[in-house]
């Protein structure tokens, strides 16, 4: 078995990534994890209140412990204010990702700055045989991201995912690898 073992604190030029925590409920709920508008391409549904987001939470610490999911809050360095998050699965060597922002964040680098950090951490892991996620096609600010961050188009699949914030319907989606 294969241990990925992430550090609980990433920083970049303008951001900290840090390991979720209880104490970020509030703050989740209410920049972003309740949003529509943010959360229309993720895999779980738009919470309703605050009691989804302490769910989630339980699961994320528990699920990092275990070296199964590692959820990590983006903050800005100069405020400490929470702008996002961004997850990695590990599955015995591979690892899929993801990541969102509040809607008051895009367009700002954000996205683009967090996932060329993490790639590059990830990519040192010489045990993970596999750095891979997939996005709607429709998502195309997320496109671009996962292309600046050094990750190739490895293929597209027609009604592969159903986005549960998009009426579950089976979405065409765009598998991207990180080489």
């Amino acid at each position: 078995m294969i241990i990925l073992n992430l550090p609980e604190r990433i920083e970049t030029s303008r951001l900290v990534l840090q390991r979720l925590k209880y104490e970020d409920a509030e703050e989740i709920f209410h920049i972003y994890a309740s949003k529509v508008e943010a959360t229309i391409f993720v895999a779980w549904p738009t919470h309703q209140s605050i009691v989804d987001t302490r769910s989630f939470l339980n699961y994320a610490i528990a699920a990092w412990d275990g070296d199964t999911d590692f959820s990590y809050s983006i903050r800005l360095k100069d405020s400490n204010r929470l702008i996002g998050s961004f997850g990695v699965l590990h599955d015995d060597g591979k690892v899929q990702f993801g990541y969102f922002f509040a809607p008051a964040e895009w367009n700002k680098g954000y996205a683009t700055e967090t996932c060329q950090k993490m790639m590059s951490i990830l990519k040192a892991k010489t045990s993970l045989h596999r750095i891979w996620t997939l996005v709607d096609v429709e998502n195309v600010a997320s496109i671009r991201v996962l292309e600046k961050s050094g990750l190739v188009e490895e293929a597209r699949v027609a009604k592969w995912f159903r986005f549960i914030n998009q009426g579950n319907d089976p979405k065409d989606c765009i598998f991207f690898k990180l080489p």
